[in-house]
């Protein structure tokens, strides 16, 4: 799979930067992991994720010539093999003999009291195949998720809308007046294509198109231009205040709201997201042979409306995949938005948090003490616990909950992919092997993710801290205990 679009057109209509500190820094995208299949109960099933491009098979091939030799600092894990894994995850089996209570507790505990680590420290490990807690360590504490919250946002989304699921963007006709009606996706690209770029929705090609409907109902003369972010409700701006991890949520918006040509990670970003995105149609529309009056302005589009053309967004499991890979913020909070749509809850930070906590509620997972606040992560009043993330990621896994899928075809490979593509170096036994979401906030670091054991057993875990002395001591922490997981069989 290719990178994530980076275009060279940057969006300087008549925009005031934020210039926010930034509390968590989301980190590289490269790229979803090699295709994916999981057996559980017996059953094989496949896994492919919506994205199967030359970088899936890229990974299979480094993973299968590169080192699997691994040297970190504390305990030296057993190092398993990368290439059964990267192939498919269907390697583990649900007849492979589940390690023991006793057999993971003298393989973690130890870890689990690295100085690297806060001295607010929790670990659960489930198995996928039957879904039982196997270890737990503080594992029903909630505690602060950083960004593997995001798991859970894109599970009720999938559970609420399913993998297919598209946001459209609309243009309409209301009197002389063309409105642009954002539907949510912030992915709408306002930037030239780039061949092999991850597809997006594109507004040049939405604007072509209104002129085209302009003309064929004979609408050919001077026309004002309106954008319409009404489908969200409540402030755009997240909690933690302007930042250069976020833009505010808008229902309209054009590449996330980056003022540069960046596609992920942090960047500064407008304060006005559908102010620039109506202001761009406008001017796509004059390059179009439209005749425009003035300046685009915020509207709604009347009941009486009539649609002129369309574009949707790359389906659900395809945002899912992104947003897990590449920690997208944007993406996250607009999951989250799109679930309260769905449930008949306003779409603003509140009604989205009780979407998405409805949701998990329905899928069975163990919510006792946990609070969602947000979508993305940013918001430290998230707690949840160690016990809650394992379950969430061994319920994605089931074979009656196909349409969960795409939480684990997301989730970043140790070395290869998205936010653990800098972790795990050359030399790391993990490397390749596990997948996990990282979740990082100053004094937070958590990981939750999927490996398959020494003896082919497919497990999830979580392991999370808080106070730690540094961020990327306890992050070289968790990923050895993640790769003692992977390569024991701790019986």
């Amino acid at each position: 799979m290719s990178e994530t679009r980076s275009w060279q057109l940057r969006l300087r209509l008549g925009v005031r930067p934020w210039r926010g500190t930034p509390r968590a820094r989301t980190a590289r995208f490269a790229a979803v992991s090699a295709v994916a299949g999981l057996v559980v109960a017996g059953t094989a099933v496949g896994a492919a994720g919506p994205w199967e491009g030359g970088q899936r098979k890229a990974e299979r091939a480094r993973a299968a010539t590169g080192a699997a030799a691994g040297g970190s600092r504390g305990a030296q894990p057993v190092r398993p093999a990368a290439p059964p894994v990267l192939a498919a995850l269907g390697g583990g089996s649900a007849t492979a003999p589940p390690p023991t209570r006793d057999g993971l507790g003298g393989a973690l505990e130890g870890l689990l009291k690295d100085s690297a680590l806060g001295a607010q420290t929790s670990a659960a490990v489930v198995d996928v195949a039957t879904g039982q807690q196997l270890y737990g360590s503080d594992q029903d504490t909630p505690y602060t998720p950083a960004s593997t919250i995001k798991t859970a946002t894109a599970a009720a989304a999938l559970a609420a809308l399913g993998p297919a699921h598209r946001i459209e963007t609309t243009a309409v006709a209301d009197g002389d007046t063309v409105v642009l009606v954002g539907g949510g996706d912030p992915t709408l690209t306002a930037r030239p294509a780039r061949e092999g770029a991850q597809p997006a929705a594109s507004l040049k090609e939405l604007a072509d198109a209104t002129a085209r409907g302009l003309k064929a109902r004979g609408k050919g003369g001077r026309v004002k231009v309106a954008y319409d972010a009404s489908r969200y409700s409540g402030p755009g701006v997240h909690p933690i205040g302007p930042n250069e991890n976020i833009a505010p949520v808008s229902a309209l918006m054009v590449d996330e709201g980056r003022l540069d040509d960046s596609d992920h990670g942090p960047a500064e970003r407008t304060a006005d997201p559908a102010g620039d995105a109506g202001r761009k149609f406008a001017e796509m529309l004059r390059e179009a042979g439209v005749e425009v009056d003035g300046e685009a302005a915020a509207g709604r589009a009347g009941e009486k409306a009539e649609r002129l053309a369309s574009v949707s967004s790359p389906p659900l499991s395809a945002l899912v995949e992104r947003t897990l890979t590449n920690s997208d913020n944007d993406i996250a909070e607009a999951l989250a938005r799109q679930t309260a749509l769905a449930s008949g809850q306003p779409a603003d930070f509140e009604g989205a948090a009780r979407a998405v906590t409805g949701r998990l509620e329905k899928l069975g997972l163990p919510l006792s003490g946990a609070r969602i606040a947000d979508g993305s992560g940013l918001d430290r009043a998230d707690h949840v616990s160690a016990g809650f993330l394992a379950s969430l990621l061994a319920r994605a896994a089931d074979p009656a909950r196909p349409e969960l899928r795409p939480v684990l075809t997301g989730l970043p490979v140790a070395g290869f992919s998205g936010t653990l593509s800098g972790r795990y170096g050359a030399d790391a036994a993990g490397r390749g092997v596990v997948r996990a979401k990282t979740g990082t906030l100053t004094g937070v670091n958590t990981l939750s993710g999927t490996v398959v054991d020494a003896d082919g057993r497919l497990l999830s875990f979580a392991f999370m801290t808080t106070g730690a002395p540094s961020g990327e001591g306890a992050q070289g922490a968790l990923d050895r205990l993640a790769t003692t997981l992977a390569g024991c069989g701790c019986r």
